[in-house]
């Protein structure tokens, strides 16, 4: 099927989606989810032949957000449920006002339509984002990398049994054959009939989506998050938090990409961290996190030193910016110049600062004395997510079922004439 045509099916399913009931939608979707396990050796196989394909093109990080396993799939599928025991957003009312004429005018959230989402190499994504749009409403049209186009066919087939077994129409999910630029263009020109585009993966994606697309679109996050360690800050909490929000996945948007230290505890802490970082993640056998160092930094580290772009570059690997400063002040004009908008967090005991740094710091998500790697739709009680949003309208953050309605004004009358 053309990208043209999977267009013209998807925008015919809108109406039938539209009359869903909450009991439909839940339905398909614990159907959904049942036929992912049910068919998670399908998938697994496919995946395998992902993976093999990428092995020496792409890095092991990168690799590891392409595999997939049983227990991924497993995820995948809790995913879906977390999604049905949310309420569903259609139809309610966000505002009601009655008027002196005896009009009550509410206004209701509506499903936004067809919502085309553009990914890369992270096949969970598939399932994630045809959960969050079937409960809210949306037919989904998903467009992968070719990276992972086996794998994300493989569970669109799975998940296609699971509409058809609930009565909705198969065409409610759909995925695009064609991984060429080309199909991108097509979702990016698709007036009447993408009603929402939404791109998921590297700054080059997002940025060619953001200045080419004709229709309404959400810029999603690159990441390029920040954890500023304060003076006043536990020490051995800030090497636990960097040390996961570096390690735990690097590859992910929400991993730390900058560390920013007080000058006046450098000389105590960046020994540290720089143990926990690489003698004893060598001595476990783990891998080693470079550290790019500033001028100021690096005459205590002895490390590499930074670059003139390393404050600006989402690394997505075990690489990790380092630099002083000398206030809280600093700290937030630094993020205000380098950050992407997306998590930054502080490490400190004094509140006054923390408070500080939560007003001004204009970021998606801003942590005080925890990791930015919770900047995630399942963390932060939304199911699962279909990104992260790093603008301002309509959505921010880890965007749930909410943030894919829009909504339309019902007025009630009695036979009000103006």
């Amino acid at each position: 099927m053309t990208t043209k045509e999977l267009l013209i099916a998807a925008k015919a399913a809108v109406s039938a989606l539209s009359r869903a009931t909450s009991q439909q939608k839940n339905d398909a979707l614990l159907a959904m989810a049942q036929a992912l396990e049910d068919h998670k050796d399908e998938i697994l196989a496919a995946n395998a032949q992902d993976v093999s394909a990428a092995t020496g093109h792409i890095s092991t990080v990168m690799l590891d957000r392409l595999a997939l396993s049983e227990g991924r799939i497993s995820d995948m599928a809790k995913g879906i449920r977390q999604v049905v025991a949310l309420p569903d957003p259609v139809g309610k009312v966000l505002r009601r006002v009655e008027r002196p004429n005896g009009l009550v005018i509410e206004k209701t959230a509506v499903p936004m339509g067809v919502v085309a989402i553009i990914y890369e190499s992270r096949p969970n994504v598939t399932s994630d984002a045809a959960a969050l749009a079937l409960k809210s409403g949306n037919v989904c049209v998903l467009r992968g990398g070719k990276e992972a186009y086996r794998s994300a066919a493989a569970i669109v087939r799975a998940m296609k049994t699971g509409l058809t077994a609930a009565g909705l129409p198969e065409t409610a999910v759909n995925l695009v054959e064609d991984t060429t630029r080309q199909s991108a263009a097509a979702l990016m020109e698709a007036v009447g009939y993408v009603d929402l585009l939404i791109p998921r993966g590297g700054a080059g994606l997002i940025r060619a989506v953001t200045e080419n697309a004709k229709v309404p679109c959400i810029q999603t996050g690159t990441g390029i998050c920040h954890v500023y360690v304060d003076r006043a800050a536990d020490l051995n909490m800030a090497v636990n938090i960097i040390e996961n929000a570096k390690t735990s996945r690097p590859s992910v948007c929400n991993a730390e990409e900058v560390c920013l230290v007080h000058r006046d505890i450098a000389a105590e802490f960046l020994p540290m961290l720089q143990d926990r970082l690489q003698t004893k993640r060598i001595a476990a056998g783990q891998t080693p996190v470079t550290l790019l160092a500033d001028p100021e930094a690096n005459a205590i580290l002895k490390a590499v030193p930074a670059g003139e772009q390393d404050f600006d570059t989402e690394f997505l690997d075990y690489t990790l910016a380092v630099g002083l400063v000398g206030s809280v002040e600093e700290a937030i004009d630094h993020i205000a110049q380098h950050s992407t908008g997306h998590s930054e967090a502080i490490i400190t005991g004094d509140g006054r600062v923390a408070r500080l740094f939560c007003q001004c710091v204009d970021s998606a998500a801003v942590y005080v004395n925890a990791s930015t790697r919770f900047t995630d739709g399942g963390e932060f009680g939304l199911g699962c997510e279909m990104g992260i949003s790093t603008q301002k309208l309509h959505a921010r953050g880890p965007m749930g079922l909410e943030e894919l309605c829009t909504y339309k004004y019902i007025i009630h009358g009695s036979g009000q004439i103006r």
